[in-house]
């Protein structure tokens, strides 16, 4: 996990010449040139469906943003906030909130003990 800060590294350097890149093409051309970008650039999960087609992102932004989430370690916060750790540095405590999700009668693990009364 790089805990540096994230504008420092190479990637997000390639992530604003991207955006340079990008920033002047037209929704209209990029539905134009690809006629799947709606499925594409969408997903569905539960009850949730989220479309990104409707913004200036390309495959190469996808491979840009997930090499940036890697390298910043997002998917090792992520595990750290499910499993109650301390994430929330400015208050030095958990991020509790992800506990509201918990089915009824399941324990939440944190140090500040069962949260879920």
């Amino acid at each position: 996990m790089n805990e540096s800060e994230p504008n420092s590294l190479s990637v997000w350097r390639d992530l604003s010449t991207h955006q340079r890149q990008v920033a002047p093409l037209h929704m209209r051309d990029l539905f134009a040139a690809d006629a799947n970008r709606g499925q594409r650039f969408s997903l569905q999960a539960c009850e949730l469906f989220l479309d990104y087609s409707k913004n200036r992102i390309t495959e190469e932004s996808m491979t840009l943003l997930v090499e940036l989430a890697r390298q910043t370690g997002v998917e090792a916060w992520r595990d750290r906030m499910f499993a109650g750790d301390i994430v929330n540095t400015s208050e030095q405590r958990a991020a509790l909130h992800v506990a509201l999700r918990q089915p009824p009668g399941r324990q939440f693990p944190s140090a500040a003990g069962d949260v879920m009364p």
